[in-house]
């Protein structure tokens, strides 16, 4: 799990859904900004007609922040944004390598 500092609040959220931009994949979509803050936060959600039952709906969480746990030192300091599954994927070498592909299409 990636550590609480290194995750969106609500707050930003909110704010990232009103004034973010986005870059898409096949099974993910990143909607972020670019903050003034050093730190680099980035969430994960998985909505519900993605997966039904929760306890599937937080082992994709889980399985996407175990894989950026690896990949956040190559975000942008500042970036805050968050990952919203667009299809049930739950293949850590697959979301690794969409997850770096994203990466390199914000940067």
């Amino acid at each position: 799990m990636l550590p609480k500092k290194n995750r969106a609040s609500t707050k930003e959220v909110k704010k990232i859904f009103k004034e973010g931009r986005s870059v898409s994949s096949l099974s993910l979509s990143l909607k972020y900004i670019k903050n003034i803050s050093e730190e680099t936060r980035i969430s994960f959600i998985a909505p519900k007609n993605i997966a039904k039952s929760a306890v599937k709906r937080n082992s994709l969480r889980r399985l996407g922040y175990s894989v950026l746990r690896k990949n956040i030192k190559d975000f942008p300091s500042g970036t805050v944004g968050i990952f919203i599954f667009k299809k049930y994927q739950d293949d850590a070498s697959i979301l690794n390598h969409e997850i770096q592909n994203l990466l390199h299409k914000i940067n």
